[in-house]
């Protein structure tokens, strides 16, 4: 059986934004339960967001990063007669979320050689200018259900 939480009925906003997206991405970004530890430094870089765009509210910044890395299609593989076809499909918006945050922290972990703050300060605003490795994953992921446009029909 897979794991079942109840995140988004348990979620209740952040402190600093009263946002639940920040939350569920702290909570994404929160590794061995330090939770203090995962508040800090997603409002560091926050911080250091709103140090480098003056105009632009940081919370406005993170909203238009974490959209610029949704997808708004995927391939599936689906078997049909002995074949598995890649076949593009819808992603629900919970999916599309998940993903989004899923890609960036992905991308930030990537990166060596800073701190942790920083390295998500830079993603997110890149993701902000749509550009960066998580944009890049998405475009990619957009490019190959494009490719497999034929299949199309297998979509169930």
């Amino acid at each position: 059986m897979g794991r079942i939480t109840a995140s988004r009925k348990m979620l209740s906003p952040d402190a600093r934004y009263s946002s639940e997206l920040v939350s569920k991405f702290i909570n994404c970004l929160m590794y061995d339960g330090k939770k203090t530890r995962a508040t800090k430094v997603f409002y560091d870089a926050m911080d250091i967001v709103a140090d480098k765009i003056k105009d632009v509210e940081p919370i406005e910044v993170f909203n238009r990063a974490v959209d610029n890395v949704k997808p708004e299609v995927e391939v599936r593989s689906k078997r049909v007669g002995g074949a598995a076809y890649q076949v593009p499909m819808q992603v629900n918006r919970v999916r599309q979320l998940s993903l989004a945050i899923r890609w960036l922290l992905i991308a930030v972990r990537e990166k060596k050689g800073r701190a942790m703050h920083e390295k998500l300060a830079e993603e997110l605003l890149s993701a902000y200018k749509r550009e960066g490795a998580a944009v890049t994953k998405r475009d990619n992921v957009h490019r190959m259900a494009d490719a497999n446009k034929a299949f199309a029909h297998f979509a169930w």
